[in-house]
């Protein structure tokens, strides 16, 4: 048996805007980067160390290889974050203005679609679309390793996809360096409890990456 280790990377500077941020790439903060330096002390021995080949998840991979001593750093892009489509770049104030109705907390009032949820772009990536990708990363990360702990630095997005599919009750948000234990054991995976890599008072929890 495999255990992953998902780990939201570091804060970003849309993070620190309160952008949403989807694919689009902004690079960690400096804050994003003290963050991953100080979670790479709670993480210990691991067998291996997966990212997004989204920047911000990249270099909070490196930051926590360089320091616990892993090499090479593995690239998959399948764990890159959730296509947010026209949303991306946009505050929720702005959503709020753009898409009028869209989200839960829209002060002028919330329009859900048909299934009782918000009722996203035609160009925002599914569930199902995300999780058709997302599985096949995972069960073939996990066969790198098949019996050990792997790291796989990823988006609060796709950890939230990943719990809703395995079952996980609605834990809140993530703060960046939030992680989430997940066992595979050939095709088959078990969502784990979360844990805090840093002090929850010096993370950074953003709403907006709520997706």
């Amino acid at each position: 048996m495999t255990r992953l280790l998902l780990v939201r990377h570091g804060e970003s500077i849309w993070n620190a805007d309160g952008r949403w941020q989807g694919q689009a790439d902004p690079p960690l903060s400096e804050r994003g980067r003290r963050q991953a330096a100080t979670a790479a002390g709670a993480i210990g021995t691991v067998d291996a160390i997966i990212t997004s080949d989204l920047e911000r998840a990249a270099d909070t991979g490196a930051i926590i290889a360089r320091i616990i001593g892993i090499e090479p750093v593995v690239v998959e892009p399948r764990l890159r974050e959730r296509d947010a489509g026209s949303l991306s770049g946009l505050t929720r104030p702005e959503i709020h203005v753009e898409f009028p109705g869209l989200l839960p907390d829209d002060p002028n009032g919330y329009v859900a679609g048909a299934d009782g949820l918000p009722a996203w772009p035609a160009d925002w990536e599914s569930d199902t679309h995300l999780w058709e990708r997302v599985e096949v990363a995972l069960v073939a990360i996990a066969r790198l390793v098949t019996d050990g702990d792997i790291v796989v630095v990823t988006h609060g997005g796709v950890m939230y996809a990943i719990e809703r599919r395995l079952g996980a009750p609605d834990r809140g948000r993530l703060s960046n360096l939030g992680a989430v234990w997940l066992e595979v054991d050939g095709d088959r995976m078990a969502i784990g409890p979360r844990v805090d890599l840093i002090d929850p008072a010096d993370a950074t929890a953003i709403e907006a990456d709520r997706i």
